[in-house]
Parts: C-alpha cells; structure tokens; sequence
C-alpha cells in the first residue's frame, strides 16, 4: 500500500527527483503534509498544538476542552489534516495513543446536525435521519468504548450516536433509528441483522470507519464486512485503524479503498512495538502457584486498578472466584457470561467497586479505564498481537503502567515466539514462584505479604453493589450462573404455581374389544 509521498507516478512518467522523506525534512518543511513520511515507517511530530488549530469545528473544540482534552497525540495530530479533506486512510498507532479521536473527529466532522444549519454552514436539505457514518468493530465492549467517546465530542453539536451490538433487545434499537441517527457504531452480526429487516438505512454514509480491522479478520467477520461494504454508497470516505497491520488487512485496503495515505504514528523517543511507558516483566511459574502469586502480586505498593488476562472462558471465571474468596474485590468479563453480567462488571471497574476485572481476550481491546496500573498475564497469549493489545490496557495516554506475564513450562515455546516476533529480552524467564525474593522486589510487594488480602485492606463495594441491568436479552442470559441469579429470580421461582393437569384415560383394548371392560389411570 502507497502513501501519497511514495505512490509511484503513472507509466511513461518520471517523478522529480525530492530529497528523502525522513522525519527532519518533514518538520524542517511546514508545507509539507505531516504523513509524508509515515509510509511504513512512522513520523514524528515536536510542534505542539491544539485542536483548534488543526481545523475541527469550535463546538467539537469546546466539547473536548470541557473534558480536559487540548493537545492531540501524534496520530490524531497526523490524521486530522489528511482525513479532514475526504482522504482515504490507514491510521496505524500502538494502543492507548488516541486512535478513536483520531477518525472520530474527521467523522463528525462530515456529520450534518441541526446545529450546523443554525450556523450556516449547511443548507436544510443536507439534512436526513438516516446515519450518515458508520463504525464498524470487532467486540461490543469497544462498540460502548467508541461510543462514548464520540457522543463526549460530539455532545455540544448534539452529534446522534447509537451502538447497535448483539446481547441487547433488538427494540430499543430499532426505536432508536426510527428516531433518527447521525453515526451509528455497531459489531457486523448485529448490524447485518438490521440491514437485512429494512430497520437499518445505509444508503447515506459519507464516511466508513473499520476499527481493529485485523482482529475483525482474526475472528472471522472479513465475509460480514465485505457484505456490509456492498450496502454502502461507492462514492465515500473510508477509514481504516488498527495497531498491527497484517497483509490481510492491506488486501481489504486495496479493494474497499481509493488511493489511501497510510499513516504511522510513532515518538521520537519511543522505539519497538510495545509502549515504552510500560515497564514489562516475564516469569516462568507453576501452574498451581500462580494464584497465590497474583494474589501476592495484587497487594503490590501503588497498586491501582489491575485486569488479569487468561486464555479460557472457565479459567477466567475460576481465578476471578478464588480472587473473591481471599478477599479481593474482582469482577469477570467472557463469553459465557450475558452482557449484561459484562456491563455490569465493566460499569463496576470503572466505578472503583470493583478493582480487578479478570477476563478473556473479548476484554483485551476497547477497555479504556484510567487508573489501570497492571496488567497481568495469567496464561501465555496465543501470538504477539494479542500480547500487545493486552498490555495496551495499561500505560495509556502517558501514564506509567506494568505487565505481567506468567509462563507455564509448556507455554515456553509459544511464548520464545512472541519473544521473538517482538524483539524483547525475555527469552529465557526466570523461573519463579511466590516466594522468591526477587518477585517481592522487582514488583515492590511489601515483605511478608500473603495470598489472602488484610480484611483492614477489603473497602471495596464489590461486584454486587452494581446494579444488573436488564437488557432484555435474547436467550435470557442476563444472569452471572445459576449459583448467583439473585433474590428476584428466586422470588419469582418460588411465586411460581405448581402446574396442573387432568390425568389421560387410557382404555386397554386387545385385537379391538377392551379387556375386562375397565380403564386404567395413567400415571401423573
């Protein structure tokens, strides 16, 4: 895929010859684009500036500022100008750097709201109740991360966002776009449903985004996507984000995409793919000692919010049970739980009643909750992608952060693999268990810290201080298991009455006449 600095000149012509596109001649040069360099190697930004200076709407400045959010970070500062002007793009930037402002503010941009006509910048014919943007994710809890985030945007124009995800009631939904919605951001079963019973209009999108696009690929959703694309207008503005970008994702680029510009967003100061603001450490531990050790290691000095990662749906709702039993406050996210369990647990994180979330890789993207200090890998991931989105939930927008990892003997191989793939220095880990000393010290553990938590410790609410919302799910799977229904499914099972029936008569016949004249009573 070619940037506009590096697309090769039509046959028969010669480009002029220019200087080499490194990241001084594109500061040195204020005319020229920021992306310039960026093809396949990043670009770096020293000039600090503002998002009113970079040409997005005064309400949408003003909505950013009354949340504390002045300065863009380099993939915001290096997008807006390119998406701003109705380019095509592929946005690349490591996690927690600012990837959902980065399209979300050229998207909002190309919104047509009420406020716009009152301020003559449109006519009252732009205007339609069908979206004129969609969001494409992979996982619902990004689907609300992204929501959120756009509707804070685009709070002061009164911007119309709606999430439109699997695990909720389809009414509510459909209400919502009988109302009228400007941007619609959805996960592609759910949007696709919608589309084909006629609710969903997507015949006035001016701008496609695809977030996370190599992990809609990895899930398998590249045929719901394409079927999503041919339901679109052709004449649009597309977007592509992600922080890997694998060829398949290129692939999708070169047929969905015109003349993309491809922007890389690195620091200067910031070299390798993880995040330099996240200090890593990789332990090999036994199995049956890991959760005494991450018990030991969640009673860590300065510890704030912590999620713990684990490769299965059972082992994550089993450590998130031993956690509560030695008196942490923990919650689960994974795909045997309803979504409303989900967002019970997520609100709960966020809220602080509950501060350590264990979840599967459903969680290991869109999770965006300050204050999450650590990161701890219980199991080895599958590959480096999945690592580094991990990780990513930690050492966000500037913070300091730490990731874990605990490698099983067996995960050894697997794990050299990401070693490798990444270029990190944890070939070969130590071999560790809870009461090795250099555990205690490199994680700042107090001395003499068990795996149980001090009750004079325990001031979490807990998970059961945040409401369970009913969201009218399909299926009924509103419920944490049937060990923790609550009081009201209790109720309700008790208030129950008994069923009754009137028992069948049955008549015993024998080559067609009835022995001995009598009916027998079958058995209730």
């Amino acid at each position: 895929m070619w940037s506009r600095a590096t697309r090769p000149a039509p046959s028969g012509r010669k480009l002029p010859a220019r200087p080499p596109a490194d990241e001084s001649s594109a500061r040195s040069d204020p005319q020229r684009s920021p992306c310039a360099a960026s093809h396949r190697r990043g670009c770096t930004l020293n000039t600090p500036t503002t998002f009113r200076e970079l040409g997005i709407l005064p309400e949408t400045a003003e909505a950013l500022e009354a949340v504390g959010i002045t300065t863009p970070f380099p993939i915001q500062e290096m997008t807006l100008p390119v998406a701003l002007s109705g380019t095509d793009v592929i946005g690349q930037a490591k996690t927690g750097t600012g990837k959902t402002l980065g399209f979300g503010l050229p998207l909002l941009e190309r919104v047509t709201v009420p406020a716009d006509v009152e301020a003559g910048r449109a006519k009252p014919e732009d205007l339609t109740e069908a979206p004129q943007a969609l969001i494409v994710v992979p996982t619902r809890e990004l689907c609300t991360q992204v929501t959120n985030d756009l509707l804070t945007a685009g709070k002061v124009r009164n911007v119309r966002v709606l999430a439109i995800y699997g695990g909720r009631a389809y009414e509510p939904q459909v209400e919502a776009l009988k109302k009228g919605v400007d941007v619609v951001v959805g996960t592609p079963g759910r949007l696709l449903d919608l589309a084909g019973q006629k609710k969903l209009n997507l015949s006035k999108v001016k701008c496609l985004v695809l977030d996370e696009a190599d992990e809609m690929l990895d899930l398998g959703f590249l045929p719901d996507v394409e079927k999503i694309i041919n339901l679109l207008p052709a004449k649009r503005q597309t977007m592509l984000f992600s922080a890997t970008m694998p060829g398949a994702v290129i692939g999708l680029a070169r047929r969905y995409m015109s003349q993309p510009t491809h922007i890389r967003a690195t620091a200067p100061d910031d070299e390798g793919q993880t995040v330099r603001n996240t200090a890593q450490f990789v332990y090999r531990a036994h199995s049956m000692d890991k959760p005494e050790m991450i018990s030991r290691i969640l009673q860590a000095e300065g510890r704030g919010l912590a999620m713990v990662f684990c490769r299965t749906k059972r082992t994550a709702a089993d450590i998130a049970e031993q956690l509560e039993k030695r008196g942490f406050a923990s919650g689960a996210v994974h795909g045997d739980l309803g979504q409303g369990a989900r967002e019970q647990a997520l609100r709960a994180f966020r809220n602080g009643k509950v501060d350590v979330l264990v979840c599967t890789d459903v969680a290991a993207r869109g999770i965006d909750v300050e204050g999450v200090t650590h990161v701890i890998n219980y199991q080895s991931p599958e590959e480096e992608k999945t690592y580094l989105h991990r990780i990513g939930r930690t050492g966000r927008a500037g913070a300091k952060g730490i990731a874990i990892t605990l490698v099983d003997w067996d995960d050894i191989p697997r794990w050299q693999l990401i070693n490798k793939a990444l270029e990190l220095d944890f070939n070969d880990p130590v071999e560790t268990y809870s009461s090795s000393p250099h555990l205690f010290t490199d994680l700042n553990i107090p001395e003499g810290t068990k795996g149980v938590l001090p009750r004079a410790d325990r001031t979490r609410a807990g998970l059961d201080a945040e409401q369970l919302e009913d969201l009218g799910e399909p299926g009924g799977r509103n419920s944490r298991g049937s060990s923790r229904r609550g009081p009201k499914a209790a109720t309700e099972t008790e208030e129950r009455p008994a069923r009754t029936r009137t028992p069948r008569q049955r008549r015993r016949t024998r080559g067609g006449a009835t022995v001995d004249g009598t009916a027998t009573e079958a058995p209730a």
